[in-house]
């Protein structure tokens, strides 16, 4: 494969489609794994942590095609780095765990500065690295084997209609009338 065949819309249009299935995904199986109602609901959380049943939480997985096309707006400019090589997806990974996730900006969980600057104690912000770390590295995976790959029409079908598809039942379930508890 040469980067000079790999445009950046093709390059986005599949991060958007893997970043937001491995969200999905991996978010529902961490929600329930790891125990986010209860988690979220602890004093130190539930002040900026919305529970998992808000609406906003409900709609978030909508919002990552922004996300993703972010990823590729970074991805693009390293091409070269990322899917020419033998271990790229390693890189990618790297990248996005040594940045996203544990040097952001700002004090987010499981970060430097999140540790440093936050009252949360440190328990309860690793507890959903294992869920940013598994998301993150079948992103770089996934996203590496379909970009090196470009002759696999039928992966293009499986993960276009997979979106699709999650897609539209995260928007159905907005749609329909929430339950109140008793």
């Amino acid at each position: 494969m040469q980067t000079e065949n790999l445009s950046f819309r093709s390059l986005a249009a599949r991060t958007v489609v893997v970043h937001t299935l491995t969200y999905i995904v991996v978010g529902a199986v961490a929600a329930a794994v790891l125990g986010y109602k209860d988690l979220f609901a602890l004093p130190e959380l539930s002040c900026f942590m919305r529970p998992i049943s808000d609406r906003w939480v409900m709609a978030g997985p909508l919002f990552q095609p922004l996300r993703g096309m972010l990823f590729a707006s970074v991805f693009f400019i390293l091409r070269e780095r990322l899917f020419l090589q033998d271990r790229g997806w390693l890189a990618m990974w790297w990248i996005l765990v040594a940045i996203g996730v544990f040097s952001t900006f700002g004090p987010a969980p499981a970060s430097v500065e999140g540790l440093v600057y936050t009252r949360v104690p440190w328990p309860a912000q690793v507890r959903g690295l294992p869920e940013v770390l598994v998301q993150s590295l079948l992103l770089s995976s996934m996203l590496y084997v379909w970009v090196r790959n470009p002759d696999r029409r039928w992966l293009s079908w499986v993960l276009g209609v997979m979106f699709a598809l999650a897609m539209a039942m995260v928007t159905l379930g907005l749609l329909l009338p929430q339950q109140r508890p008793n």
